[in-house]
């Protein structure tokens, strides 16, 4: 394959895996589609494909669709061990953010309401709304009819309307929010916790993935006890690790995130979801099979200083 060919394929590159990593809610599974892509523009006769960047979104968003409705893929979805792969803001695999609508549908909170989708209903929903195709555009793509991409868009938007959205922050105020929720949490007391919580906040965590299934946790009493348990510095904690561990404060998918990290990679992610002034959802990530791609974006760049240089 000839270098211009190559480099077409490249600069389409970032735009397919966002479409991929909307529709799959995974950056592992959105790479091998990508790359599966890439094959089969190698072997496809080009002088047949008149515009290239249709022609591949096509493969990718088809590939997809393909992966979700997999028998092997809707057992790991159903069996309870499934969560969106978190991303650093900034990640070029999470897409165009210049709308409210394409920066919700990327937060960690959306990707998860999705998995409630049909495969069909979700990929006319991404390519819709998050990279603003028109519904002709989004028939061809999935070889639907133009009425069917819109009532599967119907369908989609009535299932996610009902849900409570997070509350969109800026760094700073992602920061902030992160900097109160780690004191609190490491403060050993229940009460600035609590404050800090929805009355019906929920936990998830996938216990770094020490078990089969997520461990789910409701009510800012019991939310708050894991995480006044999960924050207490053990012997076991620091030699599972492998040492001691620095917290920062970061944003990940769009939601205020607590990273921790050690040496140069991330051991750890907390994503918080906040409606008003309250956190309503805690995802607590911490299996290195979902920590891949972070780690990777976490190397390339300066973290600033951690909240706690020694956990």
């Amino acid at each position: 394959m000839d270098t211009a060919t190559v480099g077409r394929f490249e600069a389409n590159r970032d735009r397919l895996a966002s479409i991929a990593y909307r529709l799959l809610g995974s950056a592992a599974d959105a790479e091998d589609v990508v790359q599966e892509s890439f094959i089969r523009w190698q072997a496809a006769d080009r002088t047949h494909i008149k515009v290239p960047e249709a022609w591949l979104t096509k493969v990718v968003s088809n590939l997809s669709v393909d992966r979700l409705r997999s028998a092997k893929e809707r057992h790991e979805r159903a069996v309870g061990a499934w969560l969106p792969e978190p991303l650093l803001d900034g990640d070029p695999m999470l897409g165009p953010a210049d709308t409210a609508v394409q920066r919700e549908s990327v937060t960690l909170a959306m990707l998860t309401l999705m998995e409630r989708l049909s495969p069909m209903e979700r990929a006319v929903y991404v390519l819709r709304e998050a990279f603003s195709h028109s519904h002709g555009e989004v028939a061809e793509i999935l070889d639907i009819t133009e009425s069917a991409s819109q009532q599967h868009a119907l369908r989609a938007r009535r299932h996610l309307a009902s849900e409570r959205t997070a509350t969109e922050v800026d760094a700073d105020s992602a920061r902030r929010i992160v900097e109160a929720f780690v004191a609190a949490s490491a403060s050993g007391r229940t009460e600035p916790l609590v404050s800090l919580l929805a009355d019906d906040v929920t936990a998830v965590s996938d216990g770094a993935g020490l078990s089969a299934k997520l461990l789910h946790f409701a009510g800012a009493k019991k939310v708050s006890a894991m995480l006044r348990a999960g924050f207490k510095p053990t012997r076991a904690k620091h030699e599972l690790l492998g040492g001691t561990p620095s917290v920062f404060a970061g944003t990940v998918n769009g939601s205020p995130a607590m990273i921790v990290g050690f040496e140069d990679r991330v051991v750890g992610v907390v994503v918080l979801d906040v409606v008003g002034d309250e956190i309503t959802t805690v995802r607590g990530m911490a299996s290195q099979a979902r920590l891949h791609r972070v780690s990777e974006e976490w190397r390339r760049r300066d973290h600033g200083p951690p909240i706690i240089e020694s956990w």
